[in-house]
């Protein structure tokens, strides 16, 4: 009998473990809330410092949050010679991977995984408190999600704004967006793609919600 409480001791124990390594910890999110001033994020530094706020909100002991937005370059001609900046790519900023949303689920195993097999869709991209975040057809539509980006993650080169000057603009600009649901206006890639959907036709709250959007963004745990 004692050999018997003893097997089915270890037996808990061993199940228990298996229950843990199956919990993967969270280390992908969309924002539940933007920052409430359009696009205007207080830069990556003020973006980053948002996921991390959600994160650990949420319960994640994870620190080291990254915004998943893309800079553009910035030239400084008041003075000589003029100041570069150099942009910045958002699949340069979030680390390694894998990463997997608040319930466990696969989002990529690493960058090249995100950008070409993404598990990004409205059941699986989840804000950090596991819940879906409203998609096309939901009062109201919060499918845009800020990027700044183009496919591979990268900052645009074709000209003008499209990151709202650098997430610091709350007024008129643009900044790229992604369907987090895959779904838009008509059946094309970048209606269905996750990072690249369209421009923002302003950079205050009420055009980014005018398109479907919110100012939410993407949350990677770049550890």
């Amino acid at each position: 009998m004692k050999s018997l409480k003893g097997t089915f001791g270890i037996c808990a124990i061993a199940l228990s473990m298996s229950a843990m390594a199956g919990e993967a910890p969270m280390g992908f999110f969309i924002t539940s809330t933007g920052a409430g001033d359009g696009a205007n994020l207080g830069g990556l530094a003020g973006a980053d410092a948002h996921c991390a706020k959600l994160a650990k909100t949420a319960g994640s002991t994870k620190t080291n949050w990254k915004a998943y937005l893309s800079t553009q370059p910035a030239f400084d001609r008041t003075v000589s010679p003029p100041k570069v900046t150099p942009g910045i790519n958002a699949r340069d900023r979030i680390g390694a991977g894998p990463w997997h949303n608040a319930k466990g689920q696969l989002i990529a195993k690493n960058v090249d995984d995100l950008h070409t097999n993404a598990n990004i869709t409205k059941e699986t991209g989840l804000d950090e408190m596991g819940r879906q975040v409203n998609g096309k057809g939901d009062k109201p539509n919060r499918h845009d999600i800020l990027t700044g980006s183009g496919p591979l993650g990268r900052y645009s080169t074709a000209g003008g704004d499209t990151t709202c000057k650098n997430w610091t603009r709350n007024a008129e600009g643009s900044a790229i967006v992604g369907h987090h649901d895959r779904v838009g206006l008509y059946d094309s890639w970048n209606m269905r793609s996750w990072n690249t959907a369209h421009g923002t036709i302003g950079c205050d709250q009420e055009s980014l919600r005018k398109t479907g959007g919110d100012g939410l963004f993407y949350c990677f745990a770049a550890d």
